[in-house]
């Protein structure tokens, strides 16, 4: 048995879900904040048996895009960051997904 940690784009997340859902995966989604660009994200929690994590991988690679997005003014990010110390544009999206050993389930 597998958890597969998801951290999605917001803008992804729904899409992936209900693609997650309809093929008869169990998807809990939390909603959580990035470091960099302190934007929304989602991180889905899939629990799925261990032959079955290349499928969830492809579902996430498919509804999970990456684009380039413009970050948000300095002023936004707090005290100590210089004005101009971003980039004028940054890849956002895709999925990071950890794939973690389950030792034991339980439905109570």
């Amino acid at each position: 048995m597998k958890l597969l940690l998801a951290i999605v784009n917001n803008d992804d997340s729904a899409r992936a879900a209900a693609a997650l859902t309809e093929h008869g995966f169990f998807v809990t989604k939390l909603s959580t904040t990035g470091g960099f660009l302190m934007v929304g994200n989602t991180t889905l929690l899939i629990g799925t048996e261990d032959e079955k994590v290349g499928e969830v991988k492809k579902i996430l690679a498919k509804y999970c895009t990456t684009r380039r997005q413009a970050p948000p003014p300095t002023e936004s990010l707090g005290r100590g960051m210089k004005h101009g110390s971003l980039p004028s544009e940054v890849t956002v999206g895709g999925a990071t997904v950890f794939v973690i050993n389950v030792e034991e389930t339980i439905k109570i």
